[in-house]
């Protein structure tokens, strides 16, 4: 079979320190070798060979909170009022080619309308379309009359595409198994108030009995379980639940950080959405988010620090926002959030980077296959233009990245062989 040689990259391996002048070689899907070039193997004719010339070469991103059903909507009933469910399907799978040509090869969902992440992932994973490796979210599970379920009754929305609204414990442990029958691999729950949503951060919205029904309900039928908390009570309450992933945390401390090392929690800080809204809001560009600025301003003078000290207490950080919500934050600007990271909470850009790879290839289960650079796994490699190592922004822009590889395949490859004999 023929390989795929990358001569003189600047390898970002996802782990360690970058080196210069590396040779990758992919074989059958998979990287075959990484080595020196003088310890590289010598291509043969039937091979393709690409001068990186200095560019960097790392592995394909995970975006571990998405929700590629968001077609900018403005509010939570835009989530299920905008489009008819036909239109917003389509929607979301351009929206997931469209992560996948940023450089994200791997998606955890954190909560779609109509099951449509389930159908995105078959269809991917079926060759039908291009999208990343996607673990599938399916509704809100909510109670009722919380952030997701405030509208006035007398509307009769209704909403049963977005939320699955639930009371007691025998309840959100029915809807979880509702939600795992139709597909999902992932649930998305809503704790507490807080972190754009109409409650504040300080409001419980599920009890403590519910949160553990509905984490033992996921998992003991092998599915993963994430919750939308910002105060300390819902955190520590989903944290002693077994809760997988932590979304936002603003009110994360230093027992929240005990139990998060101690069950092995993911943290999903999202710091890209409040300091947009909130420099939106602060320039006046953005006057009508005058009722959320507060807590959001709050959180940017906490969360940073916390989400540092999580990272060093050894805390899985996972890396993904809310784009699709709101004019602010458009999809395709998936990769600006990278940069926030070292500019707020004093991390090096390596650290942001490990966050988007490693640590997502870890949240899928699949760190022996893909996350890092490593002989034997699966080929989702990035080309860049530049070296994010020193600057994140470079990621930013879709047009640096020369080549985009997701299993041994190119997506994207602007790169110029050469051949072989020439080598």
């Amino acid at each position: 079979m023929s390989r795929t040689f990358f001569r003189g990259a600047r390898l970002l391996d996802g782990v360690n320190e970058p080196k210069d002048d590396m040779v990758i070689v992919v074989k059958d899907g998979r990287i075959d070798k990484v080595a020196t070039a003088e310890e590289a193997p010598a291509a043969d004719s039937s091979d393709a060979s690409y001068d990186l010339a200095g560019r960097a070469l790392m592995p394909g991103m995970a975006f571990c909170h998405y929700h590629p059903a968001y077609d900018n909507v403005e509010s939570l009933a835009d989530i299920d009022l905008k489009h008819p469910p036909t239109k917003l399907t389509l929607i979301a799978a351009k929206n997931a080619e469209l992560l996948l040509q940023s450089g994200y090869t791997m998606s955890v969902g954190a909560g779609a309308a109509h099951y449509i992440e389930v159908v995105l992932r078959d269809c991917i994973n079926s060759g039908m379309i291009p999208g990343p490796r996607m673990v599938a979210c399916g509704r809100d599970i909510v109670t009722t009359g919380d952030s997701v379920d405030s509208h006035p009754k007398w509307w009769n929305l209704g909403l049963e595409g977005l939320a699955k609204r639930c009371d007691g414990p025998d309840e959100f442990r029915r809807a979880v198994r509702e939600e795992i029958a139709n597909g999902v691999d992932i649930i998305k729950l809503y704790p507490t108030g807080g972190h754009g949503l109409p409650h504040p951060w300080d409001v419980m919205s599920m009890a403590e009995d519910e949160i553990d029904a509905a984490c033992r309900a996921a998992h003991e039928r092998g599915r993963k379980i994430r919750g939308h908390l910002i105060n300390k009570r819902g955190i520590l309450a989903a944290l002693k639940s077994g809760i997988d992933i932590v979304d936002h945390g603003d009110g994360t401390d230093d027992e929240c950080l005990e139990w998060f090392v101690k069950q092995g929690t993911f943290l999903a800080p999202s710091l890209y959405f409040p300091s947009c809204l909130v420099e939106a809001y602060r320039s006046g560009e953005a006057p009508g988010l005058a009722s959320m600025a507060p807590d959001l301003e709050r959180t940017l003078e906490t969360h940073p620090e916390t989400v540092k000290r999580a990272d060093e207490a050894g805390v899985p950080i996972v890396v993904g926002d809310d784009f699709g919500f709101g004019s602010l934050m458009p999809h395709g600007d998936y990769a600006k959030e990278l940069a926030v990271y070292p500019e707020l909470c004093g991390v090096t850009n390596l650290d942001v980077i490990r966050w988007a790879t490693r640590n997502g290839a870890l949240l899928l289960d699949r760190l022996h296959e893909l996350g890092t650079i490593e002989e034997g796994k699966l080929a989702d490699l990035l080309v860049i233009e530049g070296d994010p190592s020193r600057d994140l922004r470079i990621l930013a822009d879709r047009s640096n990245l020369s080549a985009i590889m997701k299993g041994g395949e190119f997506v994207k490859c602007e790169l110029k062989g050469e051949q072989a004999e020439a080598i």
